[in-house]
């Protein structure tokens, strides 16, 4: 199983309370900070939520 490395890229400011929830819930705090995580259907389908918000990218073990 892979990772994923997520990287909040825009503000929140403006954004809906449900995608502030969402990126919260993937552990990201300020814009450029980066949180790994397995990846599983659970957390794509959150970045797929806020794929405008953040910057996705696959990493290999």
């Amino acid at each position: 199983m892979g990772k994923l490395r997520i990287t909040q890229k825009k503000s929140l400011i403006g954004s809906p309370q449900r995608h502030r929830n969402t990126i919260r819930s993937l552990g990201l705090r300020r814009v450029n900070h980066t949180v790994i995580h397995d990846d599983r259907q659970e957390i794509r389908g959150m970045v797929l939520a806020v794929r405008h918000l953040v910057e996705v990218e696959k990493m290999e073990n």
